[in-house]
């Protein structure tokens, strides 16, 4: 899932003139391919099990990123956002096999869990940045070939030891999805899910790009400010393990979010890497914990929200949250690189203004 912002300068779009409308195309046939999957995967979860849906999740990814490292530019665009659709299919039915193989860990503890599997993602993002500005010189076909290998070797292990099949979890009806509507706290945690993820994708998929056309760094030193952001992104989710026991949560998520709105601004402005490196510093350590508390609170508000599903009035955040690095392709083919900044800070402070209304409406509720 880290691909994009990682694989975007190899294929040459740190150059001028920039192709910005083909990027956004990226990250939406990648989103279509993520939402699409649900679509079918609960199914063949019910009909063949946990075990087959990894493996096909596993193996399908795989097949994606090799043919992606065929189709690399100049071939047209057209080709690798079909590859990036057949490849969001393979993420979306992993993350729906993946959260249902931690969902009694869930259940039991939900913000420590996304925490630590926000700990690992971050350092599989982690893993995926340096392995292409390690190889940035070397062709990309040799890049994404490594990194289809990762799946492949999955995709083996799951087939020979197929995990069992969890306790089925609960979905809200249709009544319970259109009471939501109705609900004032649904629709503020929904926005604000709208807003944070749309955020998070946003400067993770374009960083790169943002540092190479507006702070003019070379491509490694903009991959290796990517890298720095899921390492702070990582490391913060650790923080906030150790934190959660000792801190309210309350006190916590305004904090973490005051520091993402510090390095996002430090961003916007700034015109060399070391400025770059201290805003992506506070940006991702701010991030870290914010989704994490977020779908924690929703959690205990509406008992069957759960993070790896499309789950009533909370399934259109996600889907936007997943769309809004594309619409930053069509915004900055019109308006210039700033606005993919600049859109994510002006969602920072939604985020914040989000977050005192609902805390208004709890004071006054009671919940």
């Amino acid at each position: 899932m880290a691909l994009l912002g990682a694989v975007l300068p190899a294929w040459g779009y740190h150059r001028d003139p920039p192709e910005f409308i083909a990027v956004g195309n990226y990250f939406l046939s990648f989103a279509v391919g993520l939402v699409t999957a649900t679509v079918f995967a609960k199914r063949l979860l019910e009909r063949r099990g946990l075990g087959f849906l990894l493996v096909v999740a596993c193996a399908l990814s795989a097949a994606a990123l090799a043919y992606l490292g065929e189709v690399g530019p100049p071939l047209p665009w057209l080709w690798r956002a079909v590859g990036l659709l057949v490849l969001g299919i393979g993420a979306g039915l992993l993350n729906v096999g993946l959260f249902h193989g931690i969902s009694r860990s869930y259940t039991a503890d939900a913000a420590a869990t996304v925490n630590r599997g926000g700990m690992w993602y971050g350092l599989g993002c982690l893993a995926a940045t340096l392995l292409v500005e390690g190889a940035f010189y070397a062709p990309t076909s040799v890049i994404l070939w490594l990194m289809a290998a990762f799946p492949a070797a999955f995709a083996i292990l799951y087939s020979r030891r197929p995990p069992g099949m969890p306790r089925d979890l609960a979905h809200p009806t249709v009544r319970q999805a259109a009471h939501d509507f109705k609900s004032l706290g649904a629709i503020l945690f929904a926005l604000l899910l709208f807003f944070q993820f749309g955020n998070e994708w946003s400067i993770a998929g374009w960083l790169p790009i943002f540092l190479c056309h507006r702070v003019s760094v070379s491509p490694q030193e903009a991959l290796f400010t990517l890298a720095l952001y899921w390492l702070c992104l990582m490391l913060g989710r650790l923080g906030a393990i150790a934190l959660l026991p000792r801190v309210r949560h309350t006190r916590l998520l305004f904090g973490s979010l005051i520091a993402a709105l510090f390095g996002m601004l430090v961003l916007y402005y700034t015109n060399n890497l070391f400025g770059a490196i201290t805003g992506v510093f506070f940006l991702g350590s701010g991030y870290a914990s914010i989704y994490p508390l977020v779908a924690e609170a929703i959690g205990r508000r509406f008992p069957y929200y759960h993070p790896g599903f499309f789950n009533g009035i909370f399934s259109v955040a996600l889907v936007g949250g997943l769309v809004a690095p594309a619409t930053l392709g069509y915004f900055a083919s019109a308006l210039g690189v700033d606005v993919v900044i600049g859109i994510p800070l002006l969602g920072t402070f939604v985020v914040m203004a989000l977050l005192l209304l609902i805390w208004l409406e709890s004071k006054v509720t009671g919940r």
